[in-house]
């Protein structure tokens, strides 16, 4: 019979072996959620003239969102010839880390000042996975830097990788491929071809424990949803969204939509997933399940998109995101109506993140903004100058620190 003490032991050794997620961690893609809501975070009863700035660290070019995970921060950039994976500090901004390789920048219309990497690291099960502007996929201990593994695929679609990898149940998942432009198919990138692989590696090895072929990748990232008792990695393709089996890879459905470049992240509400993408408007699609078949079943479309480098947020049944003309906007997520439309412009971008009682955005034009959830119309709480060069890059909020990513430098902010 275990005694009072050996029972505490054995408690704590299991808390020990979990991974322990806290309320302020952001360790990956939008979030722990992959859906921009943040935790633990209380507007302030004044909003305050200015925010404090903490400190500031060049980490190199690039569009990639930097993540945070306890009281380290994780960013991939591109520096001279090498993409640079570096780990922070989040209290001081100090360098703890980097880890580089040679790669060759994103070239052509989408180099110049986005020559960098664009996919945002995940961090999780003491590893961290990053995917390169040319397709270079690496799995890094997350506390000490040792390359478990780094995967060269020589692939990549026709602007260059932009899918975020996912990390779950010990594995990595991560949208392979080179290939169409367009809803149509296009030419690809240096071994290109049009086609595309979903694959789960195996977190410790890099071995691969499955592979889904299908459509080259798109530029919007992969979520992961239990829907109908199944656990399921829905993305989308150059031409459409499906949904694939988290246990073994196997199709469960798909859903057409090809916009122009499909750049933006699937948003799930229950069972139902909503998709937007400059000119074909916004579509919300059910997923249904009868026995073991699944099917989709189109709910509603709307002619309003969001700007092809936004995916909305959903709060409380509204969604609320930046037009194609960069105007903030709220649409219904039960019927697709346009609620209203803000008039000033806000730069090429930008993130929305839904934090407590407001809506917290970061648009491109180097402005942090807050602005209160409504259906009614668009309220301003406040709005602060965060950066000094073009801030594409979706931001860390987390209490009362706010964490910018501009071209080259990541910096702290602070609602003293």
């Amino acid at each position: 019979m275990k005694t009072a003490a050996t029972r505490v032991i054995a408690s704590c050794a299991l808390l020990i072996c979990c991974q322990v997620v806290r309320a302020q961690d952001w360790p990956q893609w939008r979030g722990p959620n992959r859906d921009n809501h943040v935790a633990g975070f209380t507007a302030p009863a004044a909003w305050p003239k200015e925010l404090s700035r903490k400190w500031s660290t060049p980490v190199g070019q690039g569009d990639s969102s930097p993540v945070l995970v306890g009281d380290k921060i994780y960013v991939l950039g591109r520096q001279g010839d090498e993409e640079v994976i570096s780990c922070l500090d989040a209290s001081s901004g100090k360098i703890l880390w980097q880890d580089k390789y040679a790669s060759e920048p994103a070239a052509g219309a989408a180099g110049g000042p986005h020559a960098g990497p664009r996919a945002t690291p995940a961090v999780a099960e003491g590893k961290v996975c990053t995917f390169g502007v040319r397709g270079i996929l690496s799995c890094l201990d997350a506390n000490t830097a040792k390359v478990h593994w780094r995967k060269d695929t020589k692939l990549w679609p026709t602007f260059f990788t932009a899918a975020s990898p996912v990390i779950v149940d010990g594995k990595c998942i991560a949208y392979i491929g080179g290939g169409g432009m367009f809803g149509k198919g296009g030419k690809g990138g240096k071994g290109g071809g049009g086609k595309g692989e979903i694959v789960a590696f195996n977190l410790a090895t890099g071995e691969p424990t499955w592979t889904w072929t299908g459509d080259s990748p798109a530029y919007g990232s992969p979520v992961l949803a239990t829907i109908h008792g199944v656990k399921q990695i829905i993305t989308p393709t150059v031409k459409s969204l499906v949904g694939i089996d988290f246990a073994g890879g196997k199709q469960l459905w798909q859903f057409d939509f090809a916009s122009k470049q499909n750049t933006g992240s699937p948003i799930i509400d229950r069972s139902t997933v909503i998709y937007t993408g400059p000119p074909d408007g916004t579509v919300a699609f059910s997923i249904e399940r009868e026995n073991n078949k699944f099917t989709t079943k189109e709910l509603w479309r709307s002619k309003q998109s969001a700007h092809r480098y936004n995916t909305p947020v959903l709060k409380d049944g509204f969604l609320y995101g930046l037009t194609t003309g960069s105007n903030f906007y709220c649409m219904s997520a039960k019927t697709g109506d346009v609620l209203w439309t803000d008039k000033e412009r806000r730069g090429e971008c930008g993130a929305i993140l839904s934090a407590g009682r407001v809506l917290l955005a970061l648009t491109s034009d180097q402005r942090l903004i807050a602005f209160q959830p409504s259906e009614k119309d668009y309220a301003e709480l406040a709005r602060y100058d965060v950066a000094e060069s073009p801030t594409w890059a979706y931001p860390i909020v987390a209490g009362k620190r706010v964490y910018v990513k501009d071209q080259n430098s990541i910096t702290q902010w602070t609602m003293d």
